[in-house]
């Protein structure tokens, strides 16, 4: 069965921002090579113009966000709803519900809708009382509006069945296997291999960036520490401000070149993910892949997906400890390959994309059974 399939919810591909944008890419791509028509609905702002990119329809819409900030989302996912409802969508897949879910009730009626439940966006520091309290409130709503439910965390999961009593499914992100021919396309030159460490995150509180690099400043490594990201929002500022005298540490920006990126990764004495909120993070995995040795904060979310092949830590006194005591022993590589079977076994994207498809499938017959039989809502 050949399925006309609408994703919502981002803002747009190929990805120049985060981790549902990243999805959307594969996921989009991948169904397209299964035989279904898919689209996803870009920002007008976004650097890609075209109406097509391999394959999948891009639908351009309307994002006033970048005159308006943050309230521009909830017009621009507005727009993209009110696209949709013209649209004969079989399936409407929705990522988040941050901004999306307050329109609910305009969500195309004779779509499935199936909405990726994000993380616990309303744990976030980087939000104030009256925001998490409306976040909270928009996931309710995503609840209420949607058919179906996916999870890319099985911590996330458990949350929805236990909070809600809905049974989601769960399906994670992937990732590509660090290739010969990326480690060729990169220059090894501008790498001295295993001399720094790395951590790759957007500029939030959440991702424990400060409470990092705390550890690492105080530490009596004279290793260089790379950060990956963009730093031109109030936290980033705040960032290399505070640590502008330790000539140690690198703020590189953000690099969207993916065989630079794993590159480093790879290279990399040991990579730090901070993350603490949210499901399964892409860049996580891709460190995974691209064989870094890593060390995360102590939560369940990177537990759920590391298990025992990393090391954590909770505060500034133990990411000292892990810089100044870190070995690269039999152990430590053992922790890389058990990571890199993860990868192979679990989050490969071939398998992300068959799951995508089997579930999305099966939304629809559900959804087509409903309105056969009138009443079973």
């Amino acid at each position: 069965m050949k399925l006309r399939i609408a994703i919502l919810g981002t803002r747009g591909i190929p990805n120049n921002y985060g981790g549902f944008e990243h999805i959307s890419e594969y996921v989009s791509e991948g169904l397209v090579k299964k035989g279904h028509s898919v689209a996803v609905y870009n920002s007008h702002n976004h650097s890609y113009t075209a109406s097509n990119w391999n394959g999948v329809d891009i639908v351009h819409c309307y994002d006033p966000e970048y005159l308006l900030g943050a309230a521009g989302q909830f017009a621009y996912d507005f727009n993209c709803i009110m696209d949709a409802r013209k649209r004969k969508f079989d399936v409407v897949l929705i990522m988040g519900y941050t901004s999306s879910s307050i329109w609910g009730m305009l969500y195309p009626k004779n779509s499935a809708i199936i909405t990726n439940m994000d993380g616990l966006e309303w744990k976030r520091s980087k939000y104030s009382k009256p925001v998490q309290r409306f976040l909270k409130y928009a996931e309710k709503l995503a609840v209420k509006y949607s058919g179906s439910y996916i999870s890319d965390s099985r911590v996330i999961k458990t949350y929805l069945k236990d909070k809600y009593a809905i049974d989601s499914r769960y399906i994670p992100y992937g990732a590509d296997l660090f290739t010969d021919f990326e480690r060729e396309q990169f220059d090894q030159s501008a790498l001295l291999k295993e001399d720094y460490f790395l951590l790759m995150a957007r500029m939030e509180p959440e991702n424990n960036i400060e409470t990092i690099l705390e550890g690492f400043s105080s530490s009596t490594s004279h290793k260089k520490f790379k950060v990956l990201g963009d730093t031109g929002n109030r936290f980033g500022k705040f960032i290399t401000h505070k640590f502008k005298k330790d000539d140690r540490i690198q703020f590189k920006g953000p690099i969207f070149d993916n065989a630079a990126v794993r590159s480093l990764q790879n290279n990399s004495y040991l990579y730090f993910h901070g993350h603490s909120v949210g499901g399964t993070n892409p860049s996580l995995l891709e460190a995974m892949a691209s064989e870094a040795l890593i060390a995360a904060h102590d939560n369940p979310f990177n537990k759920s997906v590391l298990n025992a092949d990393a090391f954590y830590f909770n505060n500034a006194a133990e990411v000292r400890h892990l810089v100044e005591n870190v070995q690269r022993h039999d152990t430590e590589k053992t922790m890389v390959q058990n990571n890199l079977q993860k990868i192979q076994y679990q989050f490969n994207w071939e398998k992300v994309i068959n799951e995508y498809e089997e579930f999305i499938l099966e939304c629809h017959k559900k959804n087509i059974h409903e309105k056969v039989i009138p009443g079973n809502r």
